[in-house]
């Protein structure tokens, strides 16, 4: 039997990304899967891809930041399932117009609530039904901006995944006698759509040197798969080729 058989995952920003590979990994191993995202479409093709594999996949469209929204999807998944025990609070954003030369308050009420806000809703969404259970897992995509402030992600997309690292560290510290885990977790530069925001334009050879969806995905199906009486409180995953640590070196040597 399959470690998350009978478990029910809700995964956000499940369209794409970080987000579909965690979905496609966790239905692999027998959950049933929630999809939340705000397009309709990919959420459709990652729910195929999970069907086709002989999973079960049901999707939620909504826009998180909207915490209205987020109350109707997580009492709809009490009442269709009876049950969540896995969060993947993967929905996020950034702008192009990040740096504090050109950010605008609506910019950064956006990134911050697309970041931040929805992980928010989501986790408080969630918890009434993981503490009648006396379980649940918490998984947060924070980033390396949530412990190193970025230039390169800007300020707010930075400021929105120091909260998110915040975050799942009071879960802790809170719903541990509640046998709830949570776990943040924090990615360099992955192959990612989110990429296509950035300023400067990422090569494709660049893309292939960084951490894929596949690898992120992985390293949450394992968290997931946990032990109850074990919580990976923080984890980093990069890529080999860093390419903030090869630009330090090349200025070391220079």
């Amino acid at each position: 039997m399959a470690s998350l058989t009978g478990k029910v995952a809700w995964v956000t920003g499940a369209g794409s990304g970080i987000g579909q590979a965690a979905a496609i990994a966790l239905a692999a191993e027998g959950a049933t899967i929630v999809l939340t995202g705000r397009r309709k479409e990919p959420l459709q093709e990652t729910a195929a891809t999970i069907e086709k594999a002989g999973g079960k996949a049901h999707i939620k469209p909504g826009d998180l930041m909207k915490a209205a929204a987020v109350t109707k999807i997580a009492r709809e998944i009490e009442t269709e399932h009876g049950r969540c025990d896995i969060l993947v609070n993967n929905a996020g954003l950034n702008i192009l117009e990040r740096s504090w030369a050109k950010l605008t308050p609506e910019g950064a009420e956006q990134v911050i609530d697309g970041n931040l806000s929805s992980a928010f809703y989501c986790t408080t969404a969630v918890l009434p039904m993981m503490r009648k259970q006396q379980d649940g897992v918490l998984i947060h995509t924070s980033s390396m901006a949530g412990r190193n402030p970025s230039l390169l992600s800007g300020p707010a997309y930075s400021a929105a995944k120091h909260g998110v690292v915040a975050m799942s560290h009071t879960i802790n510290q809170e719903e541990c006698v509640n046998g709830i885990r949570s776990c943040a977790l924090l990615p360099g530069e992955v192959a990612t759509p989110i990429l296509d925001k950035r300023p400067v334009p990422i090569t494709p050879d660049e893309r292939k040197r960084m951490a894929q969806s596949e690898d992120v995905g992985d390293l949450i199906r394992y968290i997931a798969c946990l032990p109850p009486h074990i919580t990976i409180n923080e984890v980093w995953i990069t890529p080999t080729w860093n390419r903030g640590y090869v630009a330090n070196l090349r200025r070391s040597n220079t």
